[in-house]
């Protein structure tokens, strides 16, 4: 049971496109509800009706958006989300489950299109007003795999067109986060896990509910 006197969790499901996370976001929240938990699902950018405006301008493959204009609109949607979804779910003790937060900003804006990072950085302080998430699940898939999930949606958006260069650095920057040098130098991602994104879909929910158990203290949680 949770309530004001217990610190909400922040929880984020992280990784390229076609790895699933919004297909497990819904599964991994019901699993947590059935512990007793009160769960909110969010996902970047969307959301709030400010963050969805921005999505629809994001993702439209017609828009020409500038990186600097990526990077802005997306950190302007998180700022959002987390001023009216974020710090009340967690001020009130309960837990959120993000699909993407600042492990991806790194991924697409500043590895893949090369923005500066400490401007960037600075930035995504604003937008989370020091807000960290307790536990980022990074799924892993291999990009053959999950190239063939992004072809059976059909149509890709705008932000899957940049070409294999693009996703070739943005796979490269989620494969440095699961290491401990590169937590180090990020504390602002909190800690990052990598979590096994084959095989079945309750497989795969098992294995991401487990890591969260493992990773925080939940039975205490539910125990306090």
């Amino acid at each position: 049971m949770t309530s004001s006197a217990v610190r909400g969790r922040l929880i984020v499901l992280e990784g390229g496109d076609g790895v699933g996370k919004t297909t497990q976001l819904p599964l991994v929240a019901d699993a947590l509800r059935a512990r007793g938990l009160v769960v909110h699902t969010v996902r970047e950018p969307g959301q709030t009706q400010v963050g969805q405006t921005i999505r629809a301008l994001l993702l439209h493959p017609d828009s020409r958006i500038s990186p600097s204009t990526e990077a802005l609109l997306f950190l302007s949607a998180r700022a959002q989300l987390v001023a009216e979804v974020v710090q009340p779910a967690l001020a009130a003790g309960e837990w959120v489950v993000a699909d993407r937060f600042f492990v991806s900003t790194y991924a697409y804006q500043i590895a893949g299109h090369g923005l500066n990072a400490e401007l960037v950085r600075q930035a995504n302080a604003l937008a989370t007003q020091g807000i960290v998430p307790d536990l980022t699940l990074l799924l892993t898939l291999p990009a053959a795999d999950a190239a063939a999930r992004r072809s059976a949606r059909g149509l890709a958006d705008r932000l899957e067109r940049y070409g294999a260069e693009f996703d070739a650095r943005v796979a490269g920057a989620y494969e440095a986060s699961v290491t401990a040098t590169w937590q180090a130098r990020h504390p602002e991602c909190g800690p990052i896990v990598p979590v096994a994104a084959n095989g079945a879909v309750d497989m795969i929910t098992d294995r991401l509910v487990r890591t969260i158990v493992e990773h925080t203290s939940l039975t205490a949680v539910l125990t306090t």
